[in-house]
């Protein structure tokens, strides 16, 4: 199947804004959502008490950022998305939450220049399995390793696909398919698988842990697994 450009990506996002902007259902597709944006979100305020400058790609309505903001105050933010009502909504939404400079930039974030810009901390949440073959997926990560400042980091949150392809079969359509089927319906169910086929080409756990340190990532931790989706970090020195 012919995977879907980032265009037609955009112009989907466009007009989800409101579903998005939910803190507590927003996210709904993917498992422990809330619990993951709770994990990532004290792990960097435990890790950066001193925190000045976020990078968050693929930013939607701003969730992520709006929740560390919750919790670490007055930090520089740069927001990037493919779709502009996502990041108008983004920028009202945190630029409400701290007194410093919050910017946007429209785009993908591989093709943007960021202006020699060095974050503390770069999200990464529900954006990377838009990647598309190997080659785009090392120049992301060597592209993301690149905008950290010396002990950066990155936080991920992501759909990833599992290396054993007999597993792949009984954790993503069995076991998620029953958890889509389970939040509305079997209809429903197949109307997002129908969406992973077209946009997106998630990669397993363990080949993005290997890429990460193959890009120089010397620290790179798990967080949390639950079926399709995991959350983990990497450390830049």
């Amino acid at each position: 199947m012919k995977k879907s450009t980032l265009k037609e990506i955009e112009e989907r996002f466009d007009t989800d804004v409101a579903r998005f902007s939910n803190l507590e259902t927003g996210q709904a597709t993917t498992l422990d959502a809330l619990y993951t944006m709770e994990l990532i979100t004290d792990a960097i305020q435990a890790c950066y008490p001193n925190l000045h400058n976020v990078l968050d790609i693929g930013c939607g309505a701003g969730n992520y950022t709006v929740k560390l903001l919750h919790k670490v105050s007055d930090i520089a933010v740069t927001l990037v998305d493919l779709s502009q009502p996502m990041l108008d909504r983004a920028y009202e939404r945190v630029s409400a939450l701290t007194q410093r400079e919050v910017k946007t930039r429209k785009g993908d974030f591989q093709t943007l220049d960021y202006e020699g810009e060095q974050y503390d901390v770069i999200l990464a949440t529900a954006v990377l399995h838009h990647l598309r073959d190997d080659q785009d997926w090392e120049d992301a990560f060597a592209k993301l390793f690149h905008l950290l400042a010396p002990g950066g980091s990155i936080w991920i949150f992501d759909l990833v696909w599992q290396e054993a392809s007999r597993l792949q079969e009984f954790i993503y359509t069995h076991k998620y398919g029953n958890y889509l089927s389970s939040l509305k319906d079997e209809h429903y169910r197949d109307h997002v698988f129908a969406y992973i086929e077209k946009e997106d080409s998630p990669r397993s756990l363990l080949y993005q842990v290997e890429l990460m340190k193959k890009v120089g990532f010397t620290e790179v931790d798990v967080l949390h697994k639950n079926l399709s989706f995991a959350s983990f970090v990497g450390f830049k020195p």
